[in-house]
């Protein structure tokens, strides 16, 4: 009797083939979230972030392994930009605070004076044994702050209005704005379309298909801010530790340049060290 033949064996995916299945993933979910109602995506932000990380295990966000020097300097970078704001005994908040790196050193940087929260839609990627005392974690629907009106004295963002469906980031900068206390500050850091894109479809499309739902100019960013009562606008630019506040003439000057290209080009010298230190978006809106 001739036994039965096992099975052939399945090769593991490649990494492109991983790449693109990762595309295809988050091209379905951003379908849906634009497709959804405003009451819908109240209940998709969190669902769709847990669904994405479990069909995609080898998400960057979920197996990345940043040795301990790494993620230093990176947290040092973000010190870096948002330094003089983040001061002893300040009520500081983060949006979207991820792995919450940069959220506990601010936290430590307040010090026990001071308090740091960080707001996000999923717990998934935010889970730490080494929380300082004077940080909370809340949960939102993608576009609410949860916290007490006027008690935050500096909100931060890196990486996050991408994310938001346009309507859902013009409510969450109301919210924001909400939050602060007079004399508060909202610094949001953003890729800047003109390089971009600058999620998971950059290696398959020239815009943005993914979970970046839009991504913004300075220009566009700060049209929306003041839409929501932010008044005195500012931006932070350079490179390698070396930044400097400015009006937003700097990068919106740069960014009507660039309007002029090609998109070919136009994306090239975007993506050159020297201009993207000008035009990656870090908006400082500050409350009247």
């Amino acid at each position: 009797m001739t036994p039965p033949e096992s099975p052939a064996a399945v090769a593991p995916p490649t990494e492109e083939e991983r790449l693109r299945q990762h595309y295809d993933i988050e091209k379905d979910l951003a379908a849906r979230l634009i497709g959804a109602s405003s009451e819908e995506r109240r209940e998709l932000y969190s669902s769709l972030y847990d669904e994405l990380y479990r069909r995609v295990p080898w998400h960057p966000q979920l197996t990345r392994k940043v040795a301990p020097g790494e993620r230093a300097r990176m947290v040092d970078h973000q010190l870096d930009v948002a330094r003089p704001w983040i001061r002893t005994g300040a009520t500081y908040l983060e949006l979207g605070p991820g792995d919450c790196a940069f959220a506990f050193l601010a936290a430590r940087t307040v010090g026990s004076t001071g308090r740091a929260i960080g707001v996000d839609v999923s717990a998934e990627v935010t889970r730490r044994d080494d929380q300082p005392e004077n940080f909370e974690l809340v949960l939102s629907d993608g576009s609410s702050v949860p916290v007490p009106e006027g008690s935050v004295d500096v909100a931060y963002s890196n990486q996050l209005m991408e994310h938001l469906h346009p309507e859902d980031a013009e409510r969450q900068l109301q919210a924001v704005f909400r939050a602060l206390a007079p004399g508060g500050a909202y610094l949001c850091t953003t890729p800047n379309r003109m390089s971009g894109p600058h999620d998971v479809s950059r290696s398959f499309s020239d815009t943005a298909e993914g979970l970046h739902l839009r991504e913004y100019t300075t220009g566009e960013l700060a049209a929306v801010f003041r839409a929501v009562g932010f008044t005195r606008l500012q931006c932070r630019v350079g490179l390698k530790g070396r930044y400097a506040t400015v009006g937003t003439w700097l990068p919106r000057t740069v960014e009507a340049v660039l309007g002029l290209l090609p998109g070919g080009m136009r994306r090239s010298l975007a993506r050159s060290r020297l201009v993207e230190g000008i035009i990656n978006v870090r908006l400082i809106g500050h409350k009247p």
